[in-house]
Protein backbone atom coordinates (compact mmCIF):
# COMPACT_ATOMS: atom_id res chain seq x y z
CA UNK A 1 0.00 0.00 0.00
CA UNK A 2 1.20 3.56 -0.74
CA UNK A 3 2.64 5.72 2.36
CA UNK A 4 0.02 8.36 1.66
CA UNK A 5 -3.48 5.60 1.21
CA UNK A 6 -1.72 4.66 4.46
CA UNK A 7 -1.63 8.43 6.29
CA UNK A 8 -5.11 8.71 4.54
CA UNK A 9 -6.33 5.63 6.00
CA UNK A 10 -4.89 6.48 9.55
CA UNK A 11 -6.44 9.58 9.99
CA UNK A 12 -9.90 8.26 8.85
CA UNK A 13 -9.53 5.61 11.78
CA UNK A 14 -8.17 7.36 14.72
CA UNK A 15 -11.05 9.97 13.54
CA UNK A 16 -13.57 7.74 13.64
CA UNK A 17 -12.54 5.95 16.88
CA UNK A 18 -12.52 9.35 18.63
CA UNK A 19 -15.97 10.10 16.88
CA UNK A 20 -17.84 7.20 17.44
CA UNK A 21 -17.13 6.61 20.94
CA UNK A 22 -17.22 10.74 21.67
CA UNK A 23 -21.00 10.42 20.04
CA UNK A 24 -21.93 7.55 22.24
CA UNK A 25 -21.48 8.75 25.08
CA UNK A 26 -23.23 12.16 24.39
CA UNK A 27 -26.23 10.62 23.41
CA UNK A 28 -26.19 7.74 26.08
CA UNK A 29 -24.99 9.73 29.30
CA UNK A 30 -25.56 13.54 28.73
CA UNK A 31 -28.54 13.22 26.36
CA UNK A 32 -27.96 15.72 24.25
CA UNK A 33 -29.96 15.47 20.39
CA UNK A 34 -28.70 13.49 17.31
CA UNK A 35 -27.50 16.58 15.73
CA UNK A 36 -25.29 18.17 18.70
CA UNK A 37 -24.05 15.28 19.87
CA UNK A 38 -22.78 14.80 15.83
CA UNK A 39 -21.28 17.97 16.39
CA UNK A 40 -20.02 17.98 19.36
CA UNK A 41 -17.97 14.38 18.71
CA UNK A 42 -16.63 16.12 15.28
CA UNK A 43 -15.00 18.15 17.29
CA UNK A 44 -13.42 15.94 20.06
CA UNK A 45 -12.89 14.10 17.21
CA UNK A 46 -11.17 16.20 15.07
CA UNK A 47 -8.88 17.70 18.41
CA UNK A 48 -8.22 14.51 19.94
CA UNK A 49 -7.32 12.65 16.89
CA UNK A 50 -3.64 11.75 15.57
CA UNK A 51 -2.50 13.19 12.33
CA UNK A 52 -1.14 11.52 10.13
CA UNK A 53 1.35 12.80 7.10
CA UNK A 54 4.02 11.92 4.09
CA UNK A 55 6.91 13.70 4.17
CA UNK A 56 9.58 12.83 0.76
CA UNK A 57 13.07 13.23 2.05
CA UNK A 58 16.24 12.25 0.29
CA UNK A 59 15.88 9.14 1.65
CA UNK A 60 12.41 8.38 0.51
CA UNK A 61 9.02 8.77 1.21
CA UNK A 62 8.24 8.60 5.17
CA UNK A 63 4.92 8.10 7.27
CA UNK A 64 5.17 10.96 10.47
CA UNK A 65 2.24 10.94 12.93
CA UNK A 66 1.11 13.88 15.39
CA UNK A 67 -0.61 13.64 18.30
CA UNK A 68 -1.78 15.93 21.01
CA UNK A 69 -0.76 13.47 23.70
CA UNK A 70 2.67 12.64 21.93
CA UNK A 71 5.30 15.25 22.25
CA UNK A 72 6.83 16.33 18.55
CA UNK A 73 6.85 14.24 15.38
CA UNK A 74 7.14 10.21 15.89
CA UNK A 75 8.27 8.49 12.33
CA UNK A 76 6.43 5.51 11.31
CA UNK A 77 7.89 2.42 10.04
Amino acid sequence: MNKKTKSLVYNFIGFAIFFFSAKYLFTTFIGLERLKASFGAFIIGTILAPKFQTVNTHDGEKLFMKWLFVKGLKEIK
